[in-house]
């Protein structure tokens, strides 16, 4: 870890097996866990706790504080995961006194230029794409994507294995399982690649697609989907983990698919 070209600030806590760059800069308050390599021109800022085996890249800023008027210097956090992938000119913005900390999952890449606001929660295995704008309070839940130069509104929630196509900008929830895309944001589908790649079986699949052709393409309201998905689909993890994410939906989800 020692490196005179870079500033670590005395109070810092670094793993005796991190590497750092040059003119790299760590302010106090910040714990950075054993393995984890950071590029030249980095700055982590106070408040920052990085966990094992991560990976960041020239120019990204952590922790700095929130863009956010209603910030009043309160105590906050940045808490990254284990074997997390941080590129190029990353920004992530600590939390307010809302949640209190921004969180990446485990296994998580954030491609160059993302942004996360303060008191955005990842999930683990998330994939951030290049560009995209992750406003405060956004939520994503494991293994969800987010494709290149999206942006997605204050408190909207995209659900666990969703992906969100390229140049979205979302407005409303993505339940879990699907592809979202098109403008406004709409159900285009659902993640049947990524769900065959993590082990879901071919039955598992059909499933879920079937109960969003009920939720999506069958012209119900969303309480009369629901219903009817509740009565003639088996209970399964998938099933409830769908309707769970519906019903708490404070934004309402997307919209279904619509021909042009």
């Amino acid at each position: 870890m020692n490196q005179p070209l870079a500033y670590v600030h005395p109070s810092a806590k670094i793993a005796n097996t991190v590497v750092i760059e040059p003119f790299t800069t760590i302010h106090k308050n910040v714990v950075i866990g054993e393995g984890t390599w950071i590029g030249s021109n980095v700055t982590i800022m106070e408040g920052a706790r990085i966990g094992k085996n991560c990976r960041i890249f020239p120019g990204a800023v952590i922790s700095a504080i929130p863009q956010d008027l209603k910030f009043e210097g309160e105590d906050s956090t940045v808490q990254i995961g284990d074997n997390v992938i941080i590129r190029e000119f990353v920004t992530i913005n600590r939390g307010t006194k809302a949640l209190g900390k921004t969180i990446v999952g485990d296994n998580s890449l954030l491609m160059a230029t993302a942004h996360l606001a303060h008191d955005v929660v990842l999930g683990k295995n998330c994939i951030v794409v290049n560009g995209v704008l992750l406003a405060g309070h956004v939520e994503l839940g494991d293994w969800a994507i987010v494709g290149g130069l999206s942006a997605v509104q204050q408190f909207s929630k995209i659900g666990t294995h969703a992906f969100v196509g390229g140049g979205s900008l979302v407005r409303k929830d993505v339940p879990p399982y699907v592809k979202a895309a098109k403008e406004p944001i709409s159900y285009a589908g659902i993640n049947s690649i990524g769900l065959r790649r993590r082990g879901y079986s071919r039955d598992q699949i059909n499933d879920i697609q079937n109960i969003y052709r009920i939720l999506f393409q069958k012209n119900y309201n969303v309480s009369q989907a629901l219903e009817i998905i509740e009565t003639e689909f088996e209970a399964t993890q998938e099933r409830d983990e769908i309707i769970t994410f519906v019903r708490s939906s404070q934004s309402g989800i997307m919209k279904g698919f619509r021909l042009e």
